[in-house]
């Protein structure tokens, strides 16, 4: 409930980010302008009475507002993670249920290929996509959801295999249903639970690798207000300056940890066997 909660605040402040936001996300103040020295360009949040604080998180190395930018950039998270998850989502089903069903060559083809993507670790191969398309937010998620097909791709073959000798499949096919309805009608509806989890919690892992590839440099680039890239382009001011870095990276943990309570709450409540093993 309380990830369900944290997740739902965090949406709403994507979806009305133009109504939160306090400036637009390039806005410079005004005293800032004139490019003073570091010092007087970052302005603290010494003052947290909302309505005594001109910037209630305080403003970054040229005058832009903190808070506004963090707002801001929680709808282009959340944009990326969900783009990523549903690439991811709907490729590895796809591969899966066919691997799975019709085993033969097509189980052998579909499964070295996910084997040879699964020997690289997910942010490795998500790199090396980045690499060849450009650094950019669109390429981010494409690779975020390349690198996540096998993981699914695994679980729905699983899945597939055990489901596609039961009784009332066996059955349709004995009567002569078509191959593609008996998987969508008959087969789909077993893998739904353990990729609706499986989704939720890579969610999470999806937003908090495009803050990676944005802290390298492979993902979001300026203006962007992400918060992997604030993080990379604050990380020399942090000894004095400390709360671009350190607000930025607790919107990162705050939402990342909202979406795993989330799916260890949908665990429970959908696969109740998995949850008691765990405890």
């Amino acid at each position: 409930m309380a990830g369900l909660a944290a997740l739902l605040i965090i949406s709403l402040a994507a979806i009305f980010a133009d109504v939160i936001a306090t400036e637009t996300e390039n806005h410079f103040d005004i005293v800032s302008l004139g490019l003073p020295p570091l010092a007087e360009r970052l302005d603290p949040p010494d003052d947290w009475r909302p309505w005594a604080q001109r910037h209630l998180l305080g403003t970054d190395d040229i005058g832009r507002d903190v808070f506004s930018r963090i707002v801001r950039g929680s709808r282009i998270s959340l944009r990326i993670g969900f783009s990523a998850v549903t690439i991811s989502l709907i490729a590895g089903s796809i591969l899966g249920l066919v691997a799975g069903y019709f085993r033969r060559w097509p189980d052998m083809v579909i499964s070295r290929v996910l084997d040879v993507m699964l020997a690289f670790p997910g942010i490795l191969l998500a790199m090396t996509v980045v690499a060849s398309l450009g650094p950019g937010l669109n390429n981010a998620m494409i690779a975020l959801g390349v690198a996540g097909i096998p993981f699914y791709g695994r679980v729905v073959r699983g899945t597939t295999l055990a489901a596609r000798d039961l009784t009332y499949v066996r059955a349709a096919r004995a009567v002569g249903m078509s191959d593609v309805r008996i998987m969508l009608r008959h087969i789909l509806p077993n893998v739904v639970s353990p990729i609706l989890i499986m989704a939720t919690l890579g969610l999470g892992g999806a937003i908090l690798a495009s803050a990676t590839l944005s802290f390298l440099g492979l993902g979001a680039e300026s203006p962007a207000p992400e918060w992997g890239y604030e993080l990379s382009k604050s990380r020399n001011l942090l000894r004095e300056y400390w709360w671009i870095a350190t607000f930025n990276g607790f919107a990162i943990a705050t939402t990342v940890l909202s979406i795993n309570l989330l799916g260890d709450g949908l665990r429970e409540a959908l696969d109740p066997q998995a949850s008691s093993w765990s405890d």
